[in-house]
């Protein structure tokens, strides 16, 4: 059961998708969940700089490649460490016209990931939405993030 601080953060998310306008609980948890993978994405990213540079040698595994997708978008604008910090209205495009599209492709075509990832959808409706304190610029202490593997 949930008390306390985390119970209030997740009633406040929950608040703010329905008042946004996503009342499916599964569809909620799906988009949360894609979220918080973007987030561990760009943790494990950056563990994998401070190795590098520590060992003063390139980055042995890379989650977000060099270069730009075919849009021309970079993808270090992928990171949720860079685009938690765009305008509502670039940050909602970036995610629905670039990452999703590279979070279905991830691991590559034949991979188990990119089979189970194909349908990825995301489904916030507003640039409000997403932008809201309670759902993307909340700064998460390592603790509280999920550990997902790759």
């Amino acid at each position: 059961m949930l008390t306390g601080d985390i119970r209030n953060q997740v009633d406040r998310i929950w608040d703010a998708f329905w008042s946004g306008g996503i009342s499916n609980p599964l569809e909620i948890m799906e988009q949360i969940t894609y979220l918080l993978f973007l987030r561990r994405l760009d943790d494990l990213h950056t563990l994998e700089e401070n190795k590098a540079a520590r060992l003063k040698k390139p980055i042995a595994r890379r989650v977000f490649p060099e270069g730009k997708d075919p849009r021309d978008r970079s993808y270090e604008d992928f990171r949720w460490s860079r685009f938690k910090n765009l305008a509502p209205a670039e940050m909602f495009t970036l995610i629905g016209e670039h990452v999703f599209p590279f979070l279905r492709t991830l691991g590559g075509d034949q991979s188990t990931y990119a089979h189970h990832m194909k349908d990825a959808r995301f489904t916030i409706p507003t640039a409000a939405l997403l932008s809201s304190p309670d759902i993307s610029r909340r700064e998460q202490k390592s603790s509280e993030v999920p550990h997902v593997t790759c």
